[in-house]
């Protein structure tokens, strides 16, 4: 009788255990299934990769579309995602070429193909939209696509081309459902990205794990809604009622600096940061800085450190230079050319060009992200009690100000830049390059000569000489003044984890890093 008993409380107990431990598979299960909420100031201006070149619209595009390589966190070289292998073919650094993980298949079960990414790229730059990536492609000559297997034949040697295919510029679109030679403009985005589109508006994007997914990840985590906010105040409201359950860019500098990783409540990252904010200038006839002169005068009245000060509260750093602290190839030419505000030296510069004064001009800047209006204030107290300029600050809608600005209709403005990948050449040939991103009118061809150079050393520390040249000759243009880099900031709950991975510099948003815990 006692054995049959023991027999008994045996079974029980190991049903007591089955039961706990099916308990627990539920709950994780349901954890797998709960929806994480992530706000931003981040906007998407297209869902469209041939459209868009800004943080908001890459930081969904790297996760519901593919590119053949990618970053892994805290790498400073691409790995390959969508592509099984990619290499150079010889030592010229004029063609590279991938072959294609097998399996791979659009959202409509379609197998992605060759054909599929030569597509992709050669759209890219046929379509050429005012804001989109093709300046990022300038090196690409021609794409041959057989099979599985891509190539890419570029103009001249260029040893940053796997970074530039890893960015939003090499997202890999389905041939059958995106237009040949104009945006696509049905809403709709399907690419073979960790995550599916299920739907998106300018306020929220609503994402779920894409089980077809083959690449770098080897799980594609929760389900996750992005909600967009105006500004950094509504996003803070929205932080401080828990309607999201990780914040990234960006919370006002007031909040960031308030910050303590010990807050029981809340999990807070900072990390380095690509993000820099440059001050740029329209060159062209028409413009009240086409004198070079009267962009040095600019450049001389600037004090970032009091700029930093007040309306960063040291979430950010002074920037002297084009290139960011951190990256290979920093240097601090703007300080060493304008070292402390001067009145007197950038008055001497003005009379010199022979311009009336005050020079009056309009300064736009992008509303919403951030703390572009107080910015602008301060910018504009700064150069106005010198006497020598009148400044008219204006916002605009970001996707008005993009426009406005790539039309040349606007004096100056204020445009922050995310790098794209953790390589100078992203600070360089975008920005100052010919028929750059910044849409300012500079060309320089002794500019143009620096960044091709750089890009023939696969030892990216054997470029530092260039990009010191051309650093340089960017102070002494002035085509644009570097203002600040700013510090990577993410929160989340107790409660989320893999917050760290979400954003690290390498240009990658990893929204599938994002866990219940």
């Amino acid at each position: 009788m006692r054995s049959v008993r023991l027999r008994i409380l045996a079974s029980l107990l190991v049903l007591a255990i089955a039961a706990i431990g099916g308990w627990q598979l539920l709950e994780a299960q349901r954890d797998e299934n709960r929806t994480i909420t992530v706000g931003t100031t981040d906007t998407v201006t297209s869902l469209d990769p041939a459209g868009a070149y800004d943080a908001g619209s890459w930081a969904l595009f790297g996760n519901v579309f593919q590119s053949l390589l990618t970053f892994e966190p805290g790498g400073a070289a691409p790995v390959p995602d969508a592509a099984r292998s990619c290499e150079f073919v010889g030592n010229a650094l004029t063609v590279y070429r991938c072959t294609l993980r097998r399996g791979l298949r659009f959202p409509s079960g379609r197998e992605v193909t060759g054909a599929d990414v030569k597509y992709s790229f050669d759209r890219v730059r046929r379509i050429n939209a005012d804001v989109g990536p093709a300046p990022l492609l300038d090196t690409l000559q021609s794409v041959r696509a057989s099979g599985l297997s891509v190539s890419f034949r570029l103009s001249s040697p260029d040893a940053t081309f796997p970074f530039k295919v890893a960015t939003g510029a090499g997202a890999i679109v389905d041939r059958t459902t995106y237009p040949t030679s104009r945006l696509r403009a049905d809403g709709g985005a399907d690419g073979t990205g960790p995550y599916l589109l299920t739907s998106y508006t300018d306020k929220q994007a609503r994402l779920t794990p894409n089980d077809a997914y083959r690449g770098v990840p080897r799980d594609t985590g929760n389900p996750v809604l992005m909600r967009f906010y105006k500004d950094s105040a509504a996003l803070r409201k929205a932080w401080e009622a828990r309607q999201v359950d990780v914040v990234t860019r960006t919370l006002p500098p007031s909040v960031l600096a308030g910050l303590s990783p010990s807050d029981p409540d809340q999990r807070v990252t900072e990390a380095d940061s690509r993000e820099t904010r440059n001050l740029v200038l329209n060159v062209r006839a028409d413009s009240p800085f086409h004198d070079r002169r009267v962009r040095q005068a600019l450049a001389a009245l600037i004090n970032r450190e009091k700029l930093v000060a007040e309306v960063y509260q040291g979430t950010a750093d002074p920037l002297y230079s084009l290139i960011p602290a951190g990256i290979t190839g920093h240097t601090t030419s703007f300080f060493d050319a304008y070292p402390k505000p001067d009145p007197h030296r950038a008055r001497a510069l003005l009379d010199e060009a022979g311009v009336s004064l005050p020079v009056r001009f309009t300064y736009g800047y992008a509303e919403g992200r951030g703390s572009g209006t107080v910015e602008a204030a301060e910018l504009k107290q700064q150069l106005e009690e010198s006497g020598l300029f009148y400044v008219t600050t204006r916002a605009h809608e970001r996707a008005d100000f993009q426009r406005r600005y790539a039309d040349g209709k606007l004096d100056a403005y204020g445009v922050g830049w995310v790098g794209d990948y953790p390589d100078a050449d992203t600070f360089s040939g975008p920005l100052v390059g010919t028929g750059g991103s910044l849409d300012n009118g500079y060309s320089s061809e002794q500019a143009d000569r620096l960044v091709q150079d750089s890009r023939r050393h696969e030892d990216r520390s054997r470029a530092a000489a260039d990009f010191g040249e051309l650093q340089e000759i960017v102070a002494r243009d002035v085509p644009l003044i570097p203002l600040w880099q700013r510090k990577e900031y993410v929160l989340s709950g107790e409660d989320v984890g893999g917050a760290q991975y979400l954003s690290d510099g390498t240009g990658v948003f990893r929204l599938w890093k994002l866990r219940w815990i």
